[in-house]
């Protein structure tokens, strides 16, 4: 199961095609390459600068230490909410959609509408006058963030080989560690020394470098889908799927927003959404199996092994991530006391481990050619990792969480690309940006639901505590705020209230334990293809057919030349 002899394959036909061997793609080189890849990195950072973290009380990013700016300016505190909630849908909703847009229409002008629609709405952020418009340029952005997340993966692919792509690609990881180490100073810098609209004017001036690179210098072959009408392609995109879908995603995302904040889960509001999300989600399932000519997300693409085990190891893996990035500034700040800034200081091991381990693996994929070990690996370093955090203890040595935090680094940072890898190698490069979108969806939507699970595992917990301790209500836990709790609490009571804290915090912990051990399942299972070994099968074909081509002409000039000869002898027998 978890050797090499997977390599044998099994699979139709049809699901087989390394993406490198559909053609004689011109790969670019030299300072060509350089510019495009720096440009991808730079579109990706941006998006990832900005971006947030799903679901959480508080923005992760850029825009987490301009908040209190922005409410003050417009006097909307009320909003805050809606300042990441409307990002958010549009980023989770659009995903899935732009893996088939990419897929219909041209890539390039696909990817460089994307890059302006993210500038447009970072515009409409930075200019707005009031609340509502910064609301709707964070949508906007939301939606521009979705096609340029998808669009950065789908341009390499046409940048670079397969067999050198994995190198690439863990730049991409890196870039997401670096913007989590810089979003949070770079904001608190621009809103101190300026304003904080610059931390969305900072972009546009990126866009003039990114654009003109994209355009003169990334090359896209003609495709099938290229040659067809525009209103073949419109009826492509599957408005019967896209009717139930982006509403179904809304729903869910509203739902798990305001469920246990805004209102009770048991609130007809949150059971409403939550009831019409599933009914959605299972109908745009269905379409996609009673269409699947016109699907988004055909059923031969999800049902490909690969894609499944990527699709459930990303999952998982995005819940365990999401749960230790956010409670572990939590366990720092209530249990040691440390403040916001000093807790982000303290979460740097975490994330430059994730930064070296992504760009190792990515450079070590490219030179083994097998990316599914690394996948393997990664899970049970983060299965490791998350499982010593629940030793924390109110007196555990930073120095030892930092060890811990070295773990979970190496473990998200050495997965964290594969299945991105294992959706190129599979599939055809046309589906390739399905693939690749799905893999971000599920990150998306399981990132947002357990965001939410850990908030209700850590609140039932400290209630069933703090309650043996002092006559306290739910509803005072909640408005105390996770790290203001001591402050209702008598201080002879409070090193048993830190440990009835440091209990819960375990309990999140946990949670993120069981998803890295379900991870398993799908590295487990993923094919081991080599990316290296599809290179060379793509080169080798690309020879037989020049030799078969060489051949053919040499055939033609023969057949000419013998017909040139026949004639002559005919004129010749004539004229006699």
């Amino acid at each position: 199961m978890f050797g090499p002899k997977v390599e044998k394959n099994d699979e139709p036909v049809e699901n087989v095609p390394a993406n490198d061997e559909d053609d004689t793609h011109v790969y670019p080189s030299g300072l060509k390459l350089g510019l495009i890849i720096i440009s991808i990195y730079i579109a990706m950072f941006l998006v990832a600068l900005t971006d947030r973290e799903p679901f959480t009380i508080q923005d992760k990013l850029i825009i987490a230490t301009a908040i209190p700016s922005i409410t003050n300016e417009f006097h909307t505190s009320n909003d805050i909410g809606w300042y990441g909630t409307a990002y958010l849908l549009c980023n989770a909703a659009f995903l899935p959609v732009f893996g088939k847009v990419y897929k219909v229409f041209n890539v390039k002008v696909v990817f460089l509408s994307a890059i302006v629609l993210f500038e447009i709405g970072s515009a409409v952020c930075g200019s707005a006058p009031n609340s509502i418009a910064f609301i709707l340029g964070r949508a906007i952005a939301g939606m521009g963030a979705a096609a340029v997340q998808s669009g950065c993966l789908v341009a390499i692919v046409y940048a670079v080989p397969l067999a050198k792509r994995p190198k690439y690609q863990g730049g991409v990881g890196a870039v997401f560690g670096v913007s989590s180490i810089l979003g949070p100073t770079l904001g608190g810098a621009l809103t101190d020394s300026t304003t904080w609209r610059w931390c969305f004017y900072i972009n546009l001036p990126f866009a003039v470098l990114v654009l003109p690179c994209i355009f003169f210098f990334l090359t896209i072959p003609e495709r099938d889908d290229d040659k067809k009408s525009l209103k073949e392609k419109i009826l492509q995109l599957n408005f019967e799927g896209l009717a139930a879908l982006l509403p179904g995603v809304v729903c869910l995302c509203l739902a798990l927003q305001w469920g246990g904040f805004t209102y009770s889960w048991n609130n007809g509001r949150i059971i409403a959404l939550l009831v019409l999300a599933v009914v959605l989600l299972i109908g745009f399932v269905l379409i996609q199996i009673w269409r699947p000519e016109r699907a988004m997300i055909p059923p031969k693409i999800f049902t490909q092994r690969s894609v499944v085990s990527g699709f459930v190891s990303t999952c998982c893996l995005g819940a365990s991530q999401t749960l230790t990035l956010y409670y572990l500034p939590v366990w720092f700040q209530a249990i040691k006391g440390d403040s916001p800034v000093h807790s982000g200081i303290q979460l740097l091991a975490l994330t430059l481990a994730m930064v070296v381990a992504s760009i190792f693996s990515g450079i070590m994929t490219g030179k083994l050619g097998y990316y599914t070990p690394f996948l393997i690996t990664g899970i049970c370093l983060v299965a490791t990792g998350t499982g010593l955090l629940n030793t924390l203890q109110v007196d555990t040595p930073i120095r030892t969480v930092i060890g811990f935090q070295i773990l979970c680094g190496l473990g998200f940072g050495s997965s964290s690309q594969a299945p991105n890898l294992a959706a190129q190698t599979v599939l055809k490069r046309d589906d390739i940006s399905i693939g690749v979108s799905l893999m971000m969806f599920g990150m998306t939507l399981f990132s947002a639901i357990f965001v939410q699970i850990g908030q209700n595992v850590l609140d039932n917990q400290l209630i069933k505590g703090l309650q043996k301790l002092v006559d306290i209500t739910s509803q005072q836990i909640e408005n105390a705020g996770a790290t203001d709790l001591l402050s209702i609490i008598p201080a002879a009571k409070h090193e048993a209230a830190l440990q009835v804290y440091n209990s819960a915090l375990k309990m999140c912990f946990r949670v993120a334990v069981i998803m890295a051990c379900i991870a398993i399942f799908g590295g487990a299972t993923m094919e081991w293809r080599s990316v290296k070994k599809a290179r060379k099968e793509a080169q080798a074909k690309e020879k037989t057919l020049e030799e078969g081509q060489t051949e053919e002409k040499t055939v033609e000039v023969g057949q000419a030349h013998d017909g040139v000869h026949s004639e002559s002898e005919s004129e010749t027998k004539d004229k006699a």
